[in-house]
């Protein structure tokens, strides 16, 4: 015994409407093809659909029905359904909702506005800086009174990832930025017969600023990205939230051995990035500048001071601080989504580095006034 045939889809004038036409069959992904005729047939004028005489019907069917009701502008209100596809409709008709974008806006008073929100949002996140540095400083003194608490484990593990695996980049980019700054001075003192003067600039330039802002410029685009992508994976995949049950605090497992790997480590970094940096403009000294080692090494024995080494070193800790304040901070308000990761990822960075360079910028400028 065969199945009967499939009844088409089709439509026809209602006789006691002529304005409203009548749908027939079966109006399913089945038959697109003669359901996109059926309705570029339809005659114009048409202000609504009786479509209780419909045996099935699909989404393709409805939305077929949505798009044809947009390009005759006529209201989907004015379409009559049976009691069983009224659920099918509701649920097409809230996916299908493609209102256009609002618009952005300009002028005066929407720049305004969107600068008084920008400024809002950075200082929330401000004050959740200093909140979770206020967080950590407290778990920091509760580990102190319970030792058990603290994680060595962890702690040298992050060392070893913060500090030993960024070495070699350390010193690549430490040693040439040096080699950069000795050129550059020695091209504007030849001029005034002062070329041995490039000492001084190279010494006081990585002693003071260069040597720990280029670290922490370094751990702030490596390590701080680093800490937020793996904070946030940990959110996204509920392991932060496992931690919470099994009673555990995240803050001691998770943000306090990075924190203290890079307040350990960063100093260490810094020391590093200025010998290499010394030695990129001993290099230029030595093989551009006719400038022997032991000349170099003389002037530069009989002309620094201890408080230039000092006052860059004072900054490494501090910088520290920062970079992994935010970026276990941006982690830990990861949404769950990949997405949320990604974004949170560029925001530790972004922050992590404009921070170290505005602190950079209003330490030099105190130091100067206080004659350090």
């Amino acid at each position: 015994m065969t199945a009967p045939a499939a009844t088409p889809p089709s439509l026809e004038p209602d006789p006691r409407d002529a304005s409203r036409l009548r749908l027939r069959g079966r109006w399913t992904l089945r038959h697109a093809n003669e359901l996109g005729a059926a309705l570029r047939q339809a005659p114009e004028g048409v202000s609504g659909i009786d479509a209780t005489g419909v045996e099935r019907l699909d989404s393709l069917g409805v939305l077929q029905l949505l798009r044809f009701a947009d390009r005759r502008d006529i209201d989907f209100g004015n379409f009559r359904f049976d009691d069983r596809h009224r659920s099918l409709i509701a649920a097409i008709e809230d996916v299908a909702d493609d209102r256009p974008r609002r618009k952005r806006e300009y002028g005066f008073a929407a720049a305004l506005g969107r600068l008084g929100f920008a400024v809002h949002d950075n200082a929330k996140e401000v004050v959740a800086l200093v909140s979770f540095l206020g967080e950590n400083l407290v778990k920091l003194l509760r580990a102190l009174k319970e030792p058990g608490r603290f994680r060595a484990t962890a702690t040298v593990h992050h060392m070893e990832q913060v500090g030993l695996d960024a070495v070699p980049l350390v010193i690549l980019l430490s040693y040439l930025v040096g080699a950069v700054i000795a050129f550059l001075g020695a091209n504007i003192l030849a001029d005034f017969g002062a070329t041995i003067f490039v000492v001084e600039l190279v010494s006081i330039a990585f002693l003071r600023e260069f040597g720990v802002l280029l670290t922490a410029i370094i751990l702030a685009g490596r390590t701080a990205s680093a800490f937020t992508a793996q904070i946030g994976a940990m959110v996204s995949r509920e392991e932060v939230d496992a931690i919470r049950t099994l009673g555990l605090d995240p803050i001691d497992l998770l943000v306090l051995p990075r924190l203290i790997a890079l307040v350990v480590m960063l100093p260490l970094l810094t020391f590093i990035a200025m010998i290499a940096g010394l030695l990129g403009g001993l290099s230029v000294g030595a093989f551009d500048l006719g400038i022997p080692p032991q000349a170099y090494f003389a002037r530069m024995q009989e002309q620094m001071e201890l408080r230039h080494f000092l006052v860059g070193m004072a900054k490494a800790p501090i910088f520290a601080v920062i970079i992994g304040l935010i970026g276990c901070l941006e982690g830990l308000q990861v949404e769950g989504t990949a997405q949320s990761v990604g974004e949170r990822t560029t925001s530790s960075v972004v922050q992590a580095i404009s921070l170290v360079i505005v602190l950079d910028a209003v330490a030099a400028i105190w130091f100067m006034q206080m004659g350090w």
